[in-house]
């Protein structure tokens, strides 16, 4: 079973749909079904107009979007308290809103070098990073260190930040989406052919692969 995630590095949904499918192939296995499982991640901007060189609270950046600083703070403590549900701990007062498209870079160049084993872990650190430690994931070092973190080379991993390969895959890959039929995410194509979209509980998401798995 071949699955392509689209996701954002700062979309607090993709991070807990993450977390529920991974958990949903391990109580699968458990269970013991055969789920023989290729999946990976693809890049999708939710604001590829947000500065590369000035980062700014994401907070703020929730108030302006959502109406105002307490209509942001419900959201916010929301998909906090849904997250830690899940085991996962955001700290949204200290995040920082950054654009993405350099961690998409270093992403899909994870993918095409070393394979999915080493994008996969690099995708949660990068999302650590943000959601949980307040780093700017915009920022070279900040990104060449969750690679270092990764299993890839600092030197290397910052040398090809600091070019611009991949920049035109990436670019590509994210009007992919569109021909996917992609407007939020997290979304999931399953076999090219069926799309799953949103952060699906852990049931729903054993259910889904179950129906597909009989289908094969």
């Amino acid at each position: 079973m071949r699955i392509e995630i689209f996701s954002d590095v700062i979309c607090p949904w993709c991070f807990i749909g993450k977390r529920r499918f991974e958990t949903a192939i391990s109580r699968l296995r458990d269970r013991g079904v055969d789920v023989q499982v290729d999946y990976s991640f693809r890049p999708f901007q939710l604001d590829p107009t947000a500065p590369t060189d000035s980062p700014t609270s994401a907070k703020d950046a929730y108030a302006k979007k959502f109406g105002g600083p307490e209509r942001a703070s419900e959201i916010l403590d929301h998909v906090t308290s849904i997250a830690a549900q899940d085991n996962i701990t955001f700290n949204m007062d200290i995040a920082v809103r950054a654009n993405t498209f350099l961690a998409h870079r270093l992403l899909s160049y994870a993918l095409s070098q070393f394979g999915a084993v080493v994008q996969i872990p690099l995708k949660e650190l990068i999302m650590d990073a943000y959601f949980t430690d307040g780093k700017n994931i915009g920022d070279i070092e900040v990104l060449a260190d969750c690679a270092q973190s990764a299993g890839i080379d600092r030197t290397e991993a910052h040398t090809f930040l600091s070019g611009d390969e991949f920049v035109d895959e990436v670019r590509y890959e994210i009007a992919e989406a569109a021909e996917y039929g992609v407007t939020a995410v997290p979304t999931f194509i399953i076999n090219g052919q069926w799309s799953v979209p949103g952060a699906q509980d852990v049931e729903m998401f054993e259910r889904i692969i179950e129906r597909i798995l009989e289908k094969a």
